[in-house]
């Protein structure tokens, strides 16, 4: 991005779509994690390998939540469900798949108290990789400041300003991202 002299808008909104991108990752990313319902977004990203591919779950099969603690999965190819079955139990969910003909059964167990705080240990990881995101983010465009300022494209006070919204900036996108997370926590403690 070239950074123009007096264009804060420009330079706001440059910073604000890179943090969107690193917060709607965050987001999807711990839509995966376990709160005791079930949910599509446990299982649509799991990759199946399916005739020599990786594919996602979602594209080999039709996904359905019946109720509030089972999943069934129906293959579109009959011949991919020991595939489907494998990726499951492959995957950390910690899931035990069952067949029923067509269809992949998965029954949620009731979280025990050890298990949920593996999965905010894991949310934790997450909210803080999210974060980290954010504030590469944040210097690569005070780097950009940087050397703006070093080239004369902009001036100090400029400069000044522009660190000044970054920061700022920052600090609300990573609050956004830990009242994701606290919401999310407290899904995964509710029993």
């Amino acid at each position: 991005m070239k950074i123009i002299e007096g264009d804060i808008d420009a330079f706001v909104k440059s910073v604000s779509i890179g943090m969107e991108g690193a917060l709607k990752f965050f987001e999807k990313d711990i839509l995966s994690l376990r709160t005791g319902k079930a949910s599509i977004a446990l299982v649509d990203g799991i990759m199946v390998e399916v005739y020599g591919q990786f594919q996602r779950m979602r594209e080999v099969a039709a996904i359905s939540v019946p109720d509030a603690r089972m999943i069934i999965i129906s293959p579109w190819d009959k011949s991919v469900l020991p595939n489907i079955q494998k990726a499951i139990s492959n995957s950390d969910l910690g899931l035990n798949p069952v067949p029923d003909g067509e269809v992949i059964r998965l029954q949620l167990p009731m979280m025990s108290t050890e298990r949920r705080e593996e999965i905010v240990k894991q949310l934790a990881k997450k909210t803080e990789d999210a974060k980290v995101q954010i504030r590469n983010i944040r210097k690569d465009f005070h780097n950009e400041l940087k050397s703006a300022e070093k080239s004369k494209d902009i001036s100090e006070d400029f400069a000044k300003i522009l660190a000044d919204k970054l920061q700022k900036n920052t600090d609300a996108w990573i609050e956004k991202v830990s009242m994701i997370a606290k919401k999310k926590e407290s899904e995964l403690r509710t029993v």
